[in-house]
């Protein structure tokens, strides 16, 4: 399941968790635990269909190398990949992941 950060679920699940306001990247809750940066990317990973879930191997890279590995493949993503002019509009079946 997906919300927004901004969401009223979203802020909820911050407080719940005490993830702080400045935390600016994705967040992933399993299990009751917390994850961020390059430990939430990997740890999604594991729920994605083959070949996106073979990332999960990653998980065995100490989170001082894979850290700040991830900063700097955010940092760069749009001079790689660029950017879009909007945001994609969720299918029914997609919307209906999402909480908010």
């Amino acid at each position: 399941m997906f919300t927004p950060m901004q969401s009223e679920t979203g802020q909820l699940l911050r407080a719940q968790h005490h993830v702080p306001q400045a935390t600016d990247t994705v967040i992933l809750i399993d299990n009751g635990k917390v994850y961020t940066y390059a430990g939430a990317a990997i740890r999604i990973s594991k729920y994605l269909d083959w070949p996106a879930r073979m990332f999960y191997a990653f998980i065995i890279i100490p989170s001082f190398i894979s850290q700040p590995v991830y900063k700097w493949i955010a940092r760069n993503r749009y001079r790689w990949f660029g950017k879009k002019d909007s945001c994609m509009v969720p299918t029914p079946e997609f919307k209906s992941r999402f909480l908010d």
